[in-house]
């Protein structure tokens, strides 16, 4: 079975396509092809309400694209998610129909909470010690996402308007992080130990640049470091020393600073990194969907 996710984030679009079979009644998910587009539609619509002319062009060019490459890939079953970017934009609605019309690919506005939730899809607390409670931060361009799992169980889960784009642009007012660090500190409590899983782009490639061993965790001071070495260099200077592209050269100080006030706040000294997105939830979720249809 070959399952397509498509994700169209603030900062970027991308598509995932799958294969996926079952061994022993189990599932394996086969990556096909990953195709990332940085559409940076967030750069619009924090600033302006709408998606600009050029980046809607892009938007539409982005879809048949993907299109053709399902159709090169006999995908049968697909999901197409839009997150905040779209979710604010003033003619979002209208660049749906287009690309529908265009693609025939059919985009669906997801909240905050649906976006925490397809995280989990990915199943990761399933193989993780019990000892521990877990919150799961995945930041975005528009948004964070915070889910916090303990004994198996979601007991929290929040989206906050706080997301790198919207950084980059000065977009975020100091009401906005008291309530993150409210609400963290209200609910992300634990007699357990927590430890935090990071999810997005940018906690991928710092825990790519640490040189940590996957299955392991980083450490909250590490980031720290990371930050402050970050903070210091020019965009030209990280793209330079860390062979940094310039869309996640520029956007990468303020993920950072992101996952560095969440695990303050949360009192959490170490978090893993499974190389897990939407995308990957999007995937899992279809195939969820499939299997209890049967």
């Amino acid at each position: 079975m070959i399952i397509a996710a498509i994700d169209i984030g603030s900062n970027a679009a991308r598509l995932l396509i799958n294969e996926v079979k079952t061994q022993q009644k189990q599932p394996e998910f086969i990556k096909l092809n990953l195709l990332r587009i940085p559409l940076r539609l967030g750069m619009d619509v924090f600033t302006m309400g709408k998606i600009g002319t050029e980046r809607e062009k892009m938007v539409l060019d982005s879809m048949k694209i993907f299109s053709d490459l399902m159709r090169i890939y006999n995908v049968q079953h697909y999901r197409a998610c839009a997150t905040s970017a779209m979710r604010d934009a003033a003619n979002g609605q209208d660049i749906i129909k287009e690309v529908k019309k265009t693609s025939g690919i059919d985009i669906e506005i997801i909240s905050g909470d649906e976006e925490a939730t397809l995280i989990y899809e990915n199943h990761v607390a399933e193989g993780l010690d019990k000892n521990f409670a877990y919150l799961y931060v995945d930041v975005g361009g528009g948004s964070t996402e915070l889910t916090f799992y303990e004994n198996g169980k979601m007991v929290y889960e929040k989206s906050f308007n706080i997301g790198t784009i919207r950084l980059l642009n000065d977009l975020v007012a100091e009401a906005n992080w008291k309530e993150m660090k409210e609400e963290i500190k209200a609910n992300i409590v634990s007699k357990k130990p927590i430890v935090a899983i990071g999810s997005g782009g940018n906690i991928n490639k710092v825990f790519s640049l640490s040189k940590t061993k996957d299955g392991k965790p980083m450490s909250a001071s590490y980031l720290k470091k990371v930050y402050k070495e970050f903070a210091g260099l020019t965009i030209d200077e990280r793209m330079t020393q860390y062979n940094l592209r310039q869309d996640r050269a520029d956007v990468l100080v303020h993920a950072l600073k992101i996952y560095n006030n969440v695990m303050s706040w949360s009192d959490i000294s170490r978090i893993f990194v499974p190389k897990i997105s939407v995308a990957d939830g999007l995937i899992h979720n279809i195939y969820s969907n499939l299997q209890h249809k049967k």
